[in-house]
């Protein structure tokens, strides 16, 4: 049997960790017991820039991450981190299982990572403690977290917000005791990370589209026999829809939950906030290529 270390870095409850269970039961049912794979959770092994750096040099063989801390590795998969890039769950679905989607795992290769599959963090949605978000203008001064992604910065920047990249514990620790005033991530995040104890005000924003990757180590990865092979991406690609389900399932009645336990949500006019944040596709077409960003808002 051959042993697999397979790290990421939130909760046991959170879909990553069920994605990746349901990943190690297709293995098995696909693969019998030759391969064995040992999970390590809630950054057990490291934040997920270092659970990347990890996996290139071969000490871990699969994480799962968001593509927060890929950009330094890949730089053109943050193009997928441009506000309002994806209209809906269905748009992000053909853009990423079709060529795009194709096309950006294998970029991969050349930071000596293999991408299995696509996966998912969700839209993501801006909460914080000092008042209500219905515009633009009220993001204005909010100190708010973002992941360590340049692209997110700039973003908020252009919402005259004040963005401060912090890594997730960090920023727990930081919301907890009122140093920053917000932070932005998908329902589930939201809720599985207790956010409602400490910030009041949630607005549905949907303003990043954060997908997530399972991602393997290229030499074990090519180390496996091709129909071995076959069998890790098929079981990543199964995997991977059915953490997607789990996240889009559990999103309405996820946010009743916030609801009940005390946060005020809003539910602001989306195109204000698209047009503040539309500077930042100028700034850097040049460097994704204006023509793979339009591939992706044309994809129907």
């Amino acid at each position: 049997t051959q042993t697999f270390k397979l790290a990421h870095a939130v909760s046991t409850t959170a879909p990553y960790h069920l994605g990746a269970e349901k990943f190690v039961e297709i293995l098995t049912k696909l693969a019998g017991d030759r391969f064995e794979i040992q999970i390590f959770p809630n950054k057990q092994l490291g934040s997920e820039r270092s659970l990347v750096e990890q996996l290139q040099i071969g000490t871990i063989d699969l994480v799962v991450t968001s593509t927060g801390p890929l950009g330094g590795f890949v730089p053109e998969m943050l193009v997928v981190d441009l506000p309002f890039l994806f209209r809906n769950t269905q748009h992000v679905d053909h853009v990423f299982e079709g060529p795009i989607g194709k096309t950006l795992l294998a970029s991969l290769q050349k930071a000596s990572i293999q991408g299995l599959a696509f996966w998912e963090n969700g839209f993501r949605n801006l909460t914080n403690n000092r008042r209500p978000v219905i515009q633009p203008e009220d993001c204005r001064g909010l100190i708010i977290r973002t992941m360590e992604n340049e692209v997110h910065l700039e973003s908020f920047r252009f919402l005259g917000a004040n963005p401060t990249p912090m890594a997730w514990g960090e920023a727990l620790t930081a919301l907890k005791q009122g140093t920053i005033d917000g932070q932005e991530n998908p329902i589930n995040i939201i809720y599985t990370h207790g956010i409602y104890d400490f910030q009041e005000n949630l607005a549905i924003t949907a303003h990043f589209y954060s997908p997530a990757l399972l991602l393997m180590n290229l030499k074990k990865f090519e180390s496996l026999s091709p129909s071995d092979q076959k069998i890790f991406l098929e079981a990543a690609q199964v995997a991977g829809r059915y953490e997607k389900e789990v996240i889009r399932q559990n999103e309405a009645e996820t946010l009743k939950k916030l609801e009940t336990l005390g946060m005020r949500v809003t539910r602001p006019d989306r195109s204000l906030f698209r047009k503040a944040m539309a500077p930042v596709y100028e700034k850097y077409q040049s460097r994704f290529g204006e023509a793979l960003i339009q591939q992706i808002l044309d994809t129907p």
